[in-house]
């Protein structure tokens, strides 16, 4: 297949699909890649690095014309247009919070695979996971900023100092996003509660750090006390698929500190606290009931270097796979990728999008007979 790379065009969105590391790999197995001009220039890749790579560089049509194009985030309006039958898309698309690019990809029947929905085994989510680091590193990193008086926030420093009491830092998740965020916060010398449903992610948290987080089972009484006394809360719920839960109320946060600060990651999942909507890293606040609210539904994106670099590490044997054998060689031979097939000739594929649609699924391998 021949493997198309356009540009992103999100709000603030300066991460690229691949690398030039990643193109060398495709074309060493045969492979053409079609770089569209300047696209990894907000990641401080240079189209010589992948002209050097093997890469082709093309404008924005001839990329999407490609049997398979790799993306970053989901299509945005303007890019509905490039949809079409014969078009397999491989990319982040958070289906159950984007209902719009859902109906386009169907009105359009093209085969698309999401990035967070391909699923070991075990339950690890492969591709979701190195992004999901980056986010929860990031979310203790804004949070500390907003905290700042100048910034909307309490005039809270996250590690205190001698003599005074650090800030108190609520991470509501115990997955890849929670535990980063957590991990950072507690490196920052804040007082850190992380809080989950699975007693067993917080038994590994805690024998990894020894105390240093505390760890508590969530339940609604637990996450209502401990925002009560909160500076920052992360929010960090994740149903792979499917539209995150509300933990987070709109009465708990009435009941918040003035001037505390929530950094909701879970917003590319619909969000998991209930006075958020989607910002954008132009405008990546607002205050209600007193409270700064953080949601930028793309956080990576501020660090898009590292970010581009961590992606592709992760998705480019799924890749290769789509595009060496085709997608219906690949989704059979391998049931993780199976599971990142969200559409196919205008069904959705994917059980949990397809409940959190309110649609019918349909069975991936006979919609590519």
């Amino acid at each position: 297949m021949i493997v198309g790379v356009p540009a992103e065009v999100k709000t603030a969105e300066a991460r690229v699909a691949m690398t030039p590391e990643g193109v060398r790999e495709l074309t060493h197995h045969g492979l053409r890649v079609l770089i569209e001009e300047g696209a990894g220039r907000g990641s401080s890749i240079a189209d010589a690095d992948y002209k050097a790579a093997g890469g082709e560089i093309v404008s924005r049509q001839k990329a999407w014309e490609a049997e398979l194009v790799i993306k970053v985030k989901e299509p945005q309006p303007s890019e509905f247009g490039y949809l079409r039958p014969d078009l397999v898309l491989f990319t982040y698309l958070h289906l159950a919070a984007y209902p719009e690019v859902a109906k386009a990809l169907l009105a359009a029947g093209t085969t698309a695979l999401a990035y967070e929905t391909v699923q070991l085994a075990n339950g690890t989510l492969p591709l979701l996971a190195p992004m999901s680091e980056v986010a929860g590193r990031m979310a203790t990193q804004v949070g500390a900023h907003y905290l700042e008086r100048q910034n909307g926030g309490r005039g809270v420093l996250l590690g205190g100092a001698p003599g005074v009491r650090p800030a108190r830092v609520v991470v509501l998740g115990a997955g890849n996003v929670g535990w980063s965020a957590a991990w950072i916060a507690q490196g920052m010398e804040a007082e850190v509660l992380l809080l989950d449903k699975n007693l067993d992610r917080l038994r590994f948290v805690d024998q990894i750090h020894r105390g240093r987080i505390v760890t508590l089972a969530s339940n609604r009484g637990a996450v209502e006390q401990a925002v009560r006394g909160a500076d920052l809360v992360i929010g960090a719920v994740l149903v792979p698929g499917g539209r995150a839960p509300i933990v987070l109320t709109e009465d708990m946060v009435e009941g918040m500190k003035q001037g505390s600060v929530i950094v909701d990651v879970a917003i590319d999942q619909g969000g998991c606290v209930e006075t958020i909507h989607e910002t954008t890293h132009d405008d990546p606040v607002y205050v209600e009931h007193g409270v700064v609210h953080y949601a930028v539904g793309n956080i990576p994106g501020a660090v898009p270097h590292t970010s581009t670099y961590a992606l592709t590490n992760a998705t480019l044997p799924y890749i290769l796979e789509v595009a060496s054998g085709g997608v219906r060689a690949a989704v059979t031979a391998d049931a993780a990728l199976r599971g990142g097939l969200s559409t196919v000739g205008g069904q959705v594929t994917n059980q949990a999008v397809a409940e959190a649609l309110g649609t019918a699924v349909a069975d991936p391998l006979a919609c590519l007979a």
